[in-house]
């Protein structure tokens, strides 16, 4: 029998049908009884978390706390986000229960280090908030890994793109301009891409770009599966949950 998983979803919702539709494709399952149990909470009302990083927007932390919660009420035997920026309210969720949770993050460094262990220059294509709370810059360091960022006026136009992505337009110039965007980040002397944010993905493929492209949401569907059918150790837990 494999763990029932417990999705923190809905930031946004598209972003959630695609890991959703991703795990159903990769179970390899024949019959109904095969697949994953998924318990999703797809809640869009989540704070934004950019504005609340910038100290614009009510903190979503109190939301993916009662979310995770219901998740563990529900039977979820461990969590997962589907949402990189997110993980800067990452202690909320574990102080809200018992559950082991799958960091994102963790995640697609780990990926990164396995596929590509000589590359020691990342660029990375995530929100200015994600960047700005260190999330991957401080889990590449640790591994002597440098990171580069999209900065002024492009990470200003990533994130627009971000917003119409959000709003459903995944058409050929958002395509073209993403594209454009991540090549900056190789002229710059990235060897690797991380598709830090999971709209990115919508939009920006392997076949888009010169150099290896990581892809967050894959690296989450692909250890989310590995996690509930038993075949890797989940993450052991780092905070207790609070009194």
């Amino acid at each position: 029998m494999s763990k029932t998983v417990g999705v923190l979803g809905g930031m946004g919702p598209e972003t959630t049908l695609d890991f959703f539709a991703k795990v159903l494709r990769q179970t390899g399952a024949s019959s109904d009884q095969e697949h994953v149990r998924l318990l999703i909470d797809n809640n869009p009302g989540v704070p934004d978390r950019n504005a609340a990083l910038t100290g614009q927007g009510q903190s979503p932390g109190p939301v993916l706390a009662q979310m995770a919660r219901g998740l563990q009420a529900s039977g979820a035997e461990f969590l997962v986000m589907v949402c990189n920026t997110a993980h800067a309210f990452q202690e909320d969720i574990l102080n809200a229960t018992t559950l082991p949770f799958v960091s994102l993050i963790e995640e697609t460094c780990s990926a990164v280090l396995r596929q590509q262990p000589e590359c020691r220059t990342i660029g990375l294509l995530a929100t200015s908030t994600c960047l700005s709370a260190g999330l991957y810059q401080s889990a590449f360091a640790l591994h002597g890994v440098v990171t580069l960022a999209l900065e002024d006026s492009a990470l200003t136009q990533f994130m627009a793109l971000l917003y119409r992505i959000k709003a459903g337009d995944i058409g050929p110039e958002v395509r073209a301009q993403m594209r454009d965007l991540a090549l900056q980040l190789v002229d710059s002397g990235a060897e690797v891409l991380v598709a830090g944010c999971t709209e990115v993905p919508l939009v920006l493929g392997a076949q888009d770009v010169p150099v290896p492209l990581v892809n967050s949401t894959d690296v989450l569907v692909e250890r989310t599966l590995q996690y509930a059918r038993g075949f890797a150790p989940l993450p052991e837990r780092r905070v207790e949950i609070a009194q």
